[in-house]
């Protein structure tokens, strides 16, 4: 496929940045959206110019690292996947492509298409945790019965990989979806009840220090959230957060 890529390009936080054009040639519909960036740069490396830097690690589907903005999408236009599982069969010859960062003030771009989340970190480091020594106290994992569909929602609202497409998506830049994900997995169990009052209070005041806007409740977050992570959480997180308050 010959296309051509419209890529933001910023040397640093201070740069103003602006969308620089690349044609390119000879990509075919199975590889995936990562490895035609590789295509691009390696063409840019032998013609002596800057490769575009963006951020990957697993490539799996798994870290949550190759977030980019795609013709308007979190992860593009496919659902379920993450930028690295995005194939180029979902475009066509001739397509012209819009490649950005996630925009939000909490994710300030550090290079091109490479931005800061450590803001989700200190969230997470604000009460994604549980306090306990497990360490030659290890207890056998079914010494306490739990609920099926506990667990199953549980084991859901942990599967969220902290991408921030919930974020890059919302027109206010919310976290509450992943803020309601992980105050779920933990408020859920068993184990998360004996902080579960700090910990949401916690990690709702580190969100809103970091910057991030409120929800809209429009949706769009669970839409293109590439672990189908639900709305359900939110809700939760804000039961959890009113219990806790009253408590305060």
């Amino acid at each position: 496929m010959k296309l051509t890529l419209k890529i933001w390009r910023q040397k640093n936080a201070q740069d103003k940045g602006g969308i620089v054009e690349y044609p390119i040639d000879g990509i075919e519909p199975d590889m995936s959206f990562l490895e035609m960036l590789d295509v691009l740069n390696e063409g840019l490396i032998n013609k002596g110019e800057e490769p575009v830097a963006f951020d990957h690690d697993c490539r799996e589907g798994i870290c949550g690292m190759c977030s980019l903005f795609i013709n308007g999408e979190a992860h593009g236009p496919d659902r379920g996947v993450t930028t690295c599982q995005l194939h180029m069969r979902m475009f066509k010859d001739g397509d012209t492509i819009f490649i950005e960062p996630f925009r939000a003030k909490a994710f300030p771009v550090i290079k091109d298409l490479v931005v800061d989340r450590s803001s989700f970190d200190r969230i997470q480091h604000a009460g994604g945790f549980i306090s306990v020594n497990t360490s030659g106290n290890t207890i056998d994992a079914n010494t306490i019965p739990i609920n099926k569909d506990d667990a199953d929602k549980s084991f859901d609202a942990a599967a969220c990989i902290g991408c921030g497409a919930c974020v890059a998506t919302c027109k206010n830049s919310s976290a509450m979806l992943f803020v309601g994900a992980k105050v779920s997995q933990y408020a859920l169990l068993p184990q998360g009840k004996v902080e579960a009052t700090e910990r949401v209070l916690n990690m709702v005041h580190q969100m809103d220090l970091e910057g991030f806007g409120n929800c809209t409740n429009t949706g769009a977050c669970e839409v293109e959230c590439p672990k189908g992570i639900s709305l359900e959480n939110i809700a939760r997180m804000n039961r959890e957060y009113l219990a806790a308050s009253l408590k305060g």
